[in-house]
């Protein structure tokens, strides 16, 4: 894969791709960033109409850094200048106003939040994080993904504590379409499942930090005996990103309960249920078949009991 300019070292080349929505860029390289360029990222995303109205120098001066450190910031995000930057920003901002429930709260649980509150974020925050990951989603890499699962031999999937859930469901959907996938939730199991990998094999490995040890142990085994290896992160410059051959990223937002991994999960079945239908798709009667097969297999289930 080809790796976008790294907001690290300033780096980007002009021409660079600028498509998208500016808000969910800057969450995706954020962990990556210097101390100095993440107080300038949390300003965007925290106040992006402040941002979008103050002067490079106003916005050094509040995020206690300097015009250079903004400058080179703004040009890995893929912009010519700053003034380019507002004005995307701008935008960024207005339809990000536009998106919250015109009644009741938005934003982080507090915890003197309602019932009905709590109703209201979680549904306003997954709803954006459905509609973001789907907007977002490069549909080259996902081509890639479709084509190396539909050829594969086996598929292993790989993907710990809530991950472990999302590769749960993606393994079902492919057995259900007579794919032979199986997934693995336990370090030394992943790294035992990749090593038997060959070139007609797809690892796919899932996670929303893209920092699981245990499943970048398991994508550079897997990419050593040639394996296609399909990375599922929230995080387009993550040390899983890095290491995998196709990279498919969701645009979760995670704060207060990120522990509880709510829309990250959300974000990564919209992933999954794309690949999956992708798949499907690209074999339309033999898995209509294979769907018709399975579903009368319970029903006969059903009957009997």
């Amino acid at each position: 894969m080809t790796s976008p300019p790294d907001p690290a070292d300033g780096g980007g080349p002009d021409g660079n791709d600028v498509s998208g929505d500016l808000l969910v860029r800057v969450r995706s390289v954020m962990p990556e960033l210097r101390p100095s360029q993440r107080r300038v990222a949390e300003a965007i995303i925290e106040r992006p109409a402040w941002v979008a109205e103050s002067s490079i120098e106003t916005v050094a001066a509040g995020c206690a850094t300097s015009t250079t450190t903004i400058s080179r910031l703004v040009r890995a995000l893929g912009f010519a200048n700053y003034r380019e930057f507002r004005a995307a920003l701008s935008r960024a901002a207005a339809i990000e106003a536009g998106t919250r429930p015109s009644e009741g709260p938005s934003g982080d649980i507090d915890r003197d939040d309602s019932l009905a509150d709590l109703v209201t974020k979680i549904g306003h925050n997954e709803t954006q994080a459905v509609a973001e990951t789907a907007r977002n989603l490069d549909l080259e890499q996902l081509e890639a993904a479709v084509a190396a699962v539909a050829g594969a031999r086996r598929i292993e999937i790989a993907g710990v504590g809530a991950s472990a859930l999302v590769g749960s469901d993606l393994r079902q959907k492919l057995h259900r379409i007579g794919l032979a996938a199986s997934v693995w939730t336990e370090a030394h199991a992943a790294a035992t499942a990749a090593s038997l990998l060959g070139v007609s094999d797809v690892l796919i490995a899932i996670s929303h930090s893209g920092k699981t040890a245990e499943l970048l142990t398991a994508v550079e085994i897997a990419g050593q005996g040639g394996a296609r290896t399909i990375a599922i992160t929230n995080f387009a410059r993550s040390p899983l990103a890095r290491r995998a051959e196709i990279v498919l990223t969701t645009a979760a937002r995670e704060a207060t309960f990120r522990s509880g991994a709510t829309t990250s999960r959300i974000a990564q079945l919209v992933v999954v249920d794309a690949l999956f239908v992708g798949v499907a798709v690209s074999s339309f009667d033999a898995s209509t078949e294979s769907l018709r097969l399975t579903r009368e297999a319970v029903e006969e289930l059903r009957r009997d009991h």
